[in-house]
C-alpha cells in the first residue's frame, strides 16, 4: 500500500474509532439523548475529518519527504477515512435503542482496532498480540474517561 494512502487509513481508522467511541460514550452518559449522539457523530465526522485531513497535510509538508501528489493523496485519503468510520458508528444509533447502540459500537470499534492492528503488526513482522493489546489499552482508556466525565456532567448540569 503507497505510504500516502497507509497514512489517510491508519491515521483515519484509528482517529475515527477512538474520537466517535469517546464522543458517543461520554454524550450517552450525560444525555441519555439518542438526538444528540446523533448529532454529534454527524458534525464530528465532518468538522473533525476536516481537522484530522488538515493536521496529516501539514505534517507531511513539514516532512519535506514528499512531493505534492502524494500530501495531497494523504490528506484526502484521512478525510475519507476520518469521515467513513466515524459515520458508521451512526449504523447502531439509527436502528437500536442507546444502550445497545453504545455496546454495539464499542464492539465494532474493537473490532476494527483489532483488525488494522493485526495488519500493522504483519506489515512490520512483528507479533500482533503486544500490538492490539497496546491499542485496545487506549481505548479502554477513553471509554473510562469519557464515561465518567460524561456521568459527571449529567450531574452537574443536574
Amino acid at each position: 500500500m503507497k505510504h500516502s494512502l497507509k497514512t489517510g487509513l491508519s491515521f483515519g481508522l484509528s482517529s475515527g474509532v477512538i474520537t466517535t467511541l469517546g464522543l458517543i460514550i461520554g454524550l450517552h452518559a450525560s444525555t441519555n439523548s439518542k438526538s444528540v449522539v446523533m448529532g454529534a457523530i454527524i458534525i464530528m465526522a465532518i468538522s473533525d475529518a476536516f481537522s484530522d485531513a488538515m493536521g496529516i497535510h501539514f505534517s507531511e509538508e513539514s516532512e519535506n519527504k514528499h512531493c505534492e501528489k502524494e500530501i495531497w493523496e494523504a490528506t484526502v485519503a484521512t478525510f475519507f477515512c476520518k469521515f467513513i468510520f466515524a459515520m458508521s458508528f451512526i449504523i447502531p444509533v439509527l436502528f437500536l435503542n442507546l444502550f445497545s447502540a453504545i455496546v454495539a459500537s464499542i464492539i465494532w470499534g474493537i473490532f476494527l482496532l483489532i483488525v488494522f492492528s493485526s495488519y500493522l503488526a504483519r506489515e512490520q513482522k512483528i507479533s500482533p498480540k503486544g500490538v492490539i493489546i497496546e491499542h485496545l489499552m487506549i481505548v479502554l482508556i477513553v471509554i473510562i474517561l469519557t464515561h465518567n466525565i460524561g456521568v459527571w456532567v449529567g450531574k452537574v448540569i443536574k
